[in-house]
């Protein structure tokens, strides 16, 4: 397999406070690859350094080889890279069907190819295309983090980060979000999951990262993890 993501020596410090230090990641093409960890552990600042939403203070991003470290957020989009934040963040004042515009807009795509994939969108997710019209604020939780995903996938990521997609939900309403994050996964997309449920995101997961005070420290396939007793104690609730 190729490498999708390449992440080399990444540091992110707030304030002079070092909440990531020198991290090195990789996800391979069509891998689903779990990072986890305490909160506060610097998983979303790893997620918004990435992205280019936080600024690295030092290290690298490689998008199938091609350095993206240097590019504004919108750019790393149009390179095929895209973020579901924490918290969901819909416009809740806008309907389904516009928060779903929205999405295309940094890919730039033409007003036919947005249509179509609105469409793609409802095919893939029936409760969206029941409330297009409906503002995303009246929705449930676990339906604006679909619409979340759904926006993400309005601008045909190849890769996809998730970051703590299952925060706030019911139980009935993870089972559903991790449906649909698998279906992605499936469809060739590759991904890079933050999640609190340690032990849902490994079972999913093709291999993952454990993250603890700005640092890697665990790394290997997933059920390895799974099965290593200071995961099952520290994040497994054993």
């Amino acid at each position: 397999m190729t490498l999708a993501l390449e992440v080399n020596d990444l540091s992110v410090s707030y304030d002079g406070v070092k909440a990531v230090r020198r991290i090195s990641l990789e996800v391979k093409t069509g891998e689903l690859v779990a990072l986890i960890g305490s909160n506060g552990a610097g998983k979303t600042s790893t997620l918004g350094a990435i992205m280019g939403i936080t600024p690295a203070t030092k290290g690298s991003v490689r998008l199938f080889g091609q350095e993206i470290g240097n590019l504004k957020p919108h750019a790393r989009v149009k390179q095929g890279i895209a973020l579901v934040p924490e918290g969901r963040g819909v416009l809740t004042r806008m309907t389904v069907k516009e928060n779903l515009q929205l999405g295309s807009y940094a890919a730039g795509s033409s007003p036919a190819q947005i249509q179509a994939d609105i469409e793609r969108m409802f095919a893939s997710f029936p409760r969206l295309k029941e409330r297009e019209d409906q503002l995303a604020g009246t929705m449930s939780g676990g339906e604006q983090q679909m619409l979340a995903v759904a926006r993400a996938l309005m601008c045909h990521p190849k890769v996809l980060l998730l970051d703590e997609p299952s925060m706030g939900l019911s139980p009935v309403m993870v089972e559903v979000i991790f449906s649909v994050i698998e279906k992605v996964s499936e469809s060739g997309v590759t991904v890079l999951l933050v999640e609190q449920n340690a032990a849902l995101a490994l079972e999913m997961a093709d291999r993952g990262y454990v993250m603890s005070s700005g640092v890697i420290t665990l790394y290997g396939d997933s059920e390895a993890l799974a099965d290593d007793q200071r995961v099952r104690e520290s994040y497994l609730g054993e």
